[in-house]
């Protein structure tokens, strides 16, 4: 739903790694993934900024925060 809700409202989509980052960096509760892998393929780029302040509109508009 916040993928949907961020596209629909700001026209660009984000990845749920980027979700799950902000989300972490709230303290937020999080959940263990069935897919997790121990070492990434390609090294990890953080959240743009403009999308991070993004998803914290959503995270608010949802209620989470």
């Amino acid at each position: 739903m916040i993928q949907e809700y961020v596209e629909s409202k700001y026209e660009f989509k984000v990845h749920t790694s980027y979700i799950a980052e902000v989300k972490s960096s709230l303290g937020l509760p999080m959940y263990d993934t069935p897919n997790a892998v121990d070492e990434l393929k390609h090294p990890y780029k953080p959240a743009p900024t403009h999308k991070v302040e993004a998803i914290k509109d959503i995270l608010k508009h949802f209620e989470v925060i």
